[in-house]
């Protein structure tokens, strides 16, 4: 059977009691990266959490993920292999979506424990998150699709969780700033690891804060951000008879009654000069 497991973003105490039960039992390990997979192996080994094994180590990942499948016969997922993401949970926003799939379609048994995730956890710190909220993984890496992203997802009805690189950080926040520069946002560097930082505030506030800031290593490390929902508004049905009020010129109230009603704008005006003459 093929199990999933959760791995450690960062302190690996947050390694689970059944997480290590399975890597004993388990023959091979999938890997989203076979060396970062082969380091926590390695640590779990020499602080005696896990006995000395030799592991079949394999790479899966977004780039072999389909020539993994079409090459490898139905029987071997029937052995006791366990899947491991470099970080977190698989399948968010790291790989392993494709083999559950495949696993479904093929009726193939398999699991997922339960563990530590970067989103869970920048739910409980931000103070921002009350219930429901949206998780959009990392934004697009061009400048032009990520403004227009921000734009799109900055009218969502719930906090936005986001990941980002250190090197993207600031552009991905002088950016947001220029969409919404008073917006609450709550962001966190190397979660549950030794430097771990946290910074809340209005997006233009936390983004001159790490612009100016002296420390080179700050940006360093992998990032999480939570924005806070838009505000809400107030939304206004306007009549025809609220609208024929308004002291604006019959060009602009024609246009209006032919987008309200259909018709000739022409025709509206007409009637509207009309209805002054008189």
């Amino acid at each position: 059977m093929v199990t999933f497991l959760p791995a450690p973003i960062g302190n690996l105490q947050d390694i689970t009691l059944r997480t290590l039960e399975i890597l004993k039992h388990c023959d091979i390990l999938l890997c989203e990266d076979t060396r970062m997979s082969k380091k926590l192996i390695a640590l779990l080994m020499e602080r005696a959490l896990l006995p000395l094994k030799d592991y079949i180590y394999y790479p899966f990942h977004t780039h072999n993920q389909e020539s993994f499948l079409a090459q490898n016969s139905l029987e071997f997922f029937y052995q006791n292999i366990g899947f491991l993401s470099d970080a977190g949970m698989p399948c968010v926003s790291d790989p392993g979506v494709e083999l559950v799939r495949f696993l479904q379609a093929n009726h193939i048994p398999f699991e997922v424990l339960g563990g530590i995730s970067a989103v869970t956890l920048m739910v409980a710190l931000s103070g921002i998150v009350e219930k429901e909220f949206s998780f959009l993984g990392f934004p697009p890496h061009k400048a032009k699709e990520k403004l227009e992203f921000f734009y799109a997802v900055f009218k969502n009805p719930y906090p936005i969780i986001l990941y980002e690189s250190p090197h993207r950080l600031l552009e991905s926040l002088d950016l947001m700033v220029q969409v919404d520069k008073n917006r609450q946002v709550f962001l966190a560097k190397e979660l549950t690891k030794k430097y771990q930082r946290t910074f809340k505030g209005s997006l233009e506030s936390v983004f001159n804060a790490l612009k100016d800031s002296n420390d080179k290593a700050l940006l360093k490390g992998e990032w999480a951000m939570v924005v806070d929902k838009t505000e809400k508004t107030e939304s206004y049905t306007l009549s025809e008879e609220a609208l024929l009020s308004l002291e604006i010129p019959p060009k602009f109230k024609a246009k209006i009654l032919a987008k309200m009603k259909g018709g000739s704008v022409s025709d509206y005006y007409q009637s509207l000069v009309n209805g002054q003459k008189n």
